[in-house]
């Protein structure tokens, strides 16, 4: 049960589990959230494109901008947490691995690579929620394995 690549590096079946369980978290989330912020905006037409729209103009006065961030940071922010509750460790690790796959699933929607600063702006700093979120949760809640406790792990 281990999927094999030319370089000779394995990857267990538990690790592409739980990073299909983190994608399916992550996108289900953003569309929650992106419903609910949706809704409290008042918009006219709900955007199924919301987890990958970087083509928003950013501006204060944009609703449908201020929809797409705070969706992104709110998804960020609570992935963290759930993903500390499925993975247990190295919440660092799928963050980063669930959001350079998220770049590129939106470059594939959108047929264009993100160039807008501010979107990788919004990137980095929920990427950065994430990971702190996460693996504070992953350490408070793992605290009594010993094995956690030891950063050789990292």
């Amino acid at each position: 049960g281990f999927l094999c690549f030319p370089f000779s590096v394995s990857i267990p079946q538990t690790v592409l589990f739980n990073l299909l369980l983190c994608l399916v978290i992550f996108y289900s989330l953003f569309y929650m959230i992106g419903s609910v912020c949706f809704g409290a905006f008042r918009l006219d037409q709900f955007d199924g494109l919301i987890p990958f729209d970087f083509k928003t103009e950013p501006a204060e006065s944009n609703s449908k901008y201020l929809v797409n961030l705070l969706s992104l940071e709110l998804t960020y922010f609570c992935s963290g947490i759930l993903f500390a509750a499925v993975v247990r460790r190295r919440v660092w690790d799928y963050a980063l691995t669930v959001t350079l796959l998220h770049v590129l699933i939106t470059s594939l929607v959108m047929l264009e690579f993100p160039m807008v600063w501010q979107w990788w702006l919004a990137l980095g700093s929920g990427l950065f929620l994430m990971i702190c979120n996460g693996q504070l949760i992953a350490y408070f809640t793992c605290q009594s394995d010993q094995s956690y406790a030891s950063f050789s792990i990292y």
